[in-house]
This record gives C-alpha cells, sequence and structure tokens, in this order.
C-alpha cells in the first residue's frame, strides 16, 4: 500500500503543480508574452521536443524532466527589467499581475471543482462549522465502527475487532459516538449485551465491562469508535464547492498564522525566559512539527492512509493540497508567486528600479529559507515514518 500510495501521491503533486503552472502559461500567452518552455518535473531533462504550432503559442518547447515533484514554464524575458516585445518584463503592470495570480486562481478553481464533485458524492465533514446549504444539503452519519481494540480489555476478551460496527449496547441503540461513553459508563461493571455487525453479518456477544476503577487504565469497554460524517448536495453542488474553497481557504490561512506565531514564540523562548516558558516554547514547536507535512510526509504518509479509504477521501486530499498550494503562493513569500508581485509592487510604490541582480538576490534568499525549511520538515518526516 505504501507503493501504491507513493505512486498515487506523486500523480495527484503532479497533476495539480501542473494545473498551476499551466495557468501562469496560458495567461502570458493570451497577454502576448511568448512562452519558450512548459516543463514536467524538474531539471536535468529526460526528453525534450519544440512543437511549432501549440495552444502556448509557436515554438514552444515542451519537457519532461527527472525530477518528478513538480514543474514549471518558463517565459521570454521573465524579470521586471526585461525588455522587449513579447517578454514579461516589457508588460504591463497589470499583465504582470495577471500571470504571477493565474497559478493561484487555477489552483482555487481545481479545488472549488473537487469539492464539487465530492459532495455530489458525499465530501467528509472535517469541521463543526463546515458550510453546508440548509435548503439542499443532506448529512449522513455512518455507522459507530470499533478504531482501536485495547489489548486485555473487555472487548478484546469478547472477541470484538477493528472495523466492527456497534448497533446496540443493553437494548440502546447506538447512532452516535459521542452515545458510546456514556452508555458503557452508565453499566459501569455489569455484563452487558453488545450487538455489532460484522462482513455485513449480525452478531451479538456478552461483555463484562471494567468497573470504576479498571476503566482508568483502558475504560470501560476498550475500545476507541470512529464516525465519519459526509454531506450531499444536489443542485447546489457548484455553490457548495465554492463556499467550501472560501471556508477552508480562511482557515487555512489562519492555521498558517497560528504555526508562524508558534513557531517565532517556540524559538526565541528557547533562548531567553524562564523553564516553564521553555517547555511551553518546546511544546509550540513540537505542535508545529506534528502540523507541517513536506513532500516526504505527503508522500510516504498521507497518501498511503487514504489509497485504502475510497475515492472520496482521495478526491478531498487532492482538494486541500490544491487549495493549500493556492494560499501559500499568493502569500508574500519570496521565491513564490505571492513574493514576486509583492515585490514587485514595493518596488514600483518607492518608484525604484527593480534591476535583474536585485530581483535574483531577494529570490534567492527566499529560495534559501524555503530550502531550509524543506530539509527541517523533511527531516520531521522521516522521524514520523518510523
Amino acid at each position: 500500500m505504501i507503493i501504491w500510495g507513493v505512486l498515487l501521491g506523486l500523480f495527484v503533486l503532479i497533476l495539480l503543480v501542473v494545473l498551476h503552472e499551466l495557468g501562469h502559461a496560458i495567461v502570458a500567452k493570451r497577454n502576448g508574452v511568448k512562452v519558450e518552455e512548459f516543463g514536467i518535473g524538474f531539471p536535468p531533462a529526460a526528453k525534450k521536443w519544440k512543437v511549432k504550432r501549440s495552444f502556448l503559442g509557436e515554438n514552444v518547447t515542451f519537457s519532461l524532466n527527472w525530477l518528478p515533484l513538480g514543474g514549471f514554464v518558463r517565459l521570454k524575458g521573465e524579470y521586471d527589467s526585461a525588455k522587449g516585445e513579447g517578454t514579461y518584463g516589457g508588460s504591463t503592470f497589470w499583465v504582470k499581475t495577471k500571470i504571477l495570480l493565474a497559478g493561484v486562481i487555477m489552483n482555487w478553481i481545481t479545488a472549488i471543482v473537487l469539492f464539487t464533485i465530492l459532495v455530489v458524492i458525499g465530501m467528509p465533514k472535517i469541521l463543526s462549522n463546515q458550510v453546508q446549504l440548509p435548503f439542499d444539503t443532506e448529512v449522513r452519519r455512518s455507522p459507530v465502527a470499533i478504531a482501536k481494540v485495547t489489548p486485555g480489555s473487555p472487548a478484546d476478551k469478547a472477541g470484538l475487532k477493528v472495523n466492527d460496527e456497534l448497533i446496540e449496547i443493553n437494548g440502546q441503540p447506538l447512532t452516535e459516538a459521542e452515545k458510546l461513553p456514556v452508555i458503557t459508563k452508565q453499566n459501569a461493571g455489569k455484563k452487558v449485551r453488545v450487538e455489532y455487525r460484522r462482513d455485513g453479518k449480525e452478531l451479538a456477544v456478552d461483555v463484562q465491562l471494567n468497573d470504576e476503577k479498571s476503566a482508568k487504565e483502558s475504560g470501560y469497554l476498550g475500545v476507541i469508535s470512529g464516525q465519519t460524517e459526509k454531506m450531499y448536495s444536489t443542485w447546489s453542488a457548484p455553490i457548495m464547492g465554492v463556499a467550501t474553497t472560501g471556508q477552508l481557504s480562511y482557515e487555512t490561512i489562519k492555521g498558517v498564522g497560528v504555526l508562524l506565531v508558534k513557531t517565532v514564540h517556540g524559538s526565541i523562548g528557547q533562548i531567553f525566559g524562564s523553564a516553564e516558558s521553555k517547555e511551553s516554547a518546546r511544546a509550540d514547536l513540537a505542535s508545529v512539527s506534528g502540523s507541517v507535512a513536506g513532500p516526504i510526509g505527503i508522500l510516504g504518509v498521507l497518501f498511503p492512509s487514504v489509497v485504502n479509504s475510497g475515492i472520496e477521501q482521495i478526491i478531498f486530499v487532492a482538494a486541500l493540497i490544491s487549495l493549500t498550494l493556492a494560499v501559500m503562493n499568493i502569500l508574500p513569500i519570496p521565491a513564490l508567486d505571492g513574493g514576486r508581485w509583492f515585490t514587485m509592487t514595493i518596488f514600483r510604490l518607492f518608484k525604484k528600479d527593480l534591476t535583474k541582480e536585485r530581483e535574483e538576490n531577494i529570490q534567492a534568499t527566499g529560495m534559501l529559507i524555503l530550502l531550509i525549511l524543506t530539509i527541517l520538515v523533511t527531516i520531521s518526516d522521516v522521524g514520523k515514518l518510523f
């Protein structure tokens, strides 16, 4: 499953990045900027071919490259200070803005399309306040299933297994996972009848629950239950796609802000302050480490975990990654689209020349910072794998 998960993850990541770069290329071509090369993956090149006429213009070089994580588009005169007909640098500020933000828009459109499909076939509900339209949204709950059985617990001794669907406990229907600890606590120390479903067959077993004292270690029944909620819409699916993309984009931006605050607090707190504040700082850094994933985390952990979870989960993860690409690229981070636009705008506001050398230095610094962060996240990801 790890191999299939990695292959699936590579396919999804390459597709989303190619769509992002395609946005830049199409808008550039439509605004008179020559597209010189469109590449899938990063150099060194495995194969190149020049096409006299294509949807991206004339004499465009298309390339397949050996490093699979990503893609790129190379425009004529890519620097802000470049001059001449058909160059990016020779275009107006508005045209440059459209080209830089086209990739972001493409990723948002992709997320909207994927969420629209999802809400028709069943969109996972991950937020308690996740947007829904009361006049055309139905929320359905899956059966309460066992996600984990504690070894030596009453459930383990009775033969209950992971993925068993709990139907009733002592005659009380179990339709919500929140009811399980309530019912088992009410019957602490008693023998109860547990009705469950396994592989489509309804079964029943008598289970001696733990008493109050024993429950402190493994709970009354000794299981961790799980339940998923999915939302369904019909004619309003496109509206839900747009609304969900907007809400989750906001949550992503808010999450990035929280991570930045925790990173700064954690880094400074490790150097200054009391022992108590240093402990709090370490907790913040640990929280950041657990919340961030790089290529290895996405390919080695995330996709292998959803490859058997159904097409809905795979589409949902792809939509979230597309949305995250859009959000990260619109932020003023040097070397990314938003950073390039921010740099260009600042120099124009202060009426300073953004020379090729200055732009290269700014983007190189941003790329170095991103590379260091990627290495740190990758080290954390490798730790998660083992």
